[in-house]
This record gives structure tokens, C-alpha cells and sequence, in this order.
């Protein structure tokens, strides 16, 4: 199945929603600190309800110790500094998607490192900032999930 990463998230409600959505698509979900919140708090659980203990959920230290545990797996980060839209991707099972921050998105180190073709974007209209970190995860998780057939799903 894929990774979803998520980039120093800094509001707990919206790691709770993606916890949720591993738990019910397969992915394995991967949090690079610092994090914004403590695991703990109680909106994260709220929001996550009865999942974490379905949830495949791993923690690292930095963006380094992340890319070591990642190997050579496809890495594309979604954010809106992207110019290939997200949907003209073929996704290939293990690959790892990518999402910056709610409040900063991805360092420009990181989108300089991964490249162009690795930037994606979801289209918004115009003059629109961006969307919410758990309903972007959502729209990408599943396209690259539909790619594949939803394999395993009921």
C-alpha cells in the first residue's frame, strides 16, 4: 500500500482525520517531527475516534531519519508551489506521498531536493490558498488507491 508522510503537522484534529483515513484505506502513516501538538491531546483521539489501534502509524525524529526509513521508494510531495497536477501521476504501490505543514507547507530545501516532476499539486481555483491537510491527503490517498483497483478493500 502507499505512505502518506505528513511534514511537522501542527493541528492535532487534522492528524486525527488522517489517522482515521489509514485505518479505513490501508496506508501506513508516517509523522516527522517536531509535531504541533502531543499524541496525547484529546482532540487528536476525538477526531481519530477508535482507529489509532487500526492505524499504521510511525514517528521520526527529523525529515533525515524519515528518508532513511523510506529507502529508495518514490517520493512526491503535494503542495501548492506544485505545477504537475496530482491525478497525471501513475502511482505504484509503496510509494510514499508527501504534505508540508498546515501552516508553512513544505520547505523549499525539501521541493528543491525532490525536484519538479516530484512537486504535485491539487487543482483550486484562482486565488484560492490551498486546502485542508486532511481533505488533500483524503483526494490524493485514494486516487492512488483507485489506481490500483482499491486492492483489498470490501
Amino acid at each position: 500500500m502507499f505512505h502518506i508522510a505528513l511534514h511537522e503537522p501542527q493541528i492535532a484534529p487534522n492528524t486525527g482525520n488522517i489517522i482515521r483515513l489509514v485505518a479505513n484505506n490501508g496506508c501506513h502513516l508516517h509523522l516527522i517531527e517536531p509535531l504541533g501538538f502531543d499524541l496525547e491531546e484529546k482532540k487528536l483521539r476525538r477526531a481519530g475516534l477508535d482507529y489509532a489501534d487500526m492505524a499504521r502509524v510511525s514517528r521520526y525524529s527529523d525529515y533525515g531519519a524519515f528518508l532513511a526509513a523510506m529507502g529508495e521508494r518514490r517520493i512526491y510531495a503535494l503542495t501548492t508551489k506544485g505545477h504537475r497536477n496530482y491525478a497525471d501521476v501513475a502511482y505504484q504501490p509503496d510509494d510514499v506521498l508527501l504534505f508540508g505543514s498546515e501552516t508553512a507547507g513544505l520547505p523549499q530545501s525539501i521541493r528543491d531536493e525532490l525536484g519538479a516532476e516530484q512537486c504535485l499539486r491539487v487543482p483550486m481555483m484562482t486565488g484560492a490558498r490551498s486546502l485542508n491537510l486532511s481533505n488533500t491527503v483524503a483526494l490524493v490517498s485514494y486516487e492512488a488507491w483507485r489506481q490500483q483497483g482499491f486492492g483489498g478493500a470490501s
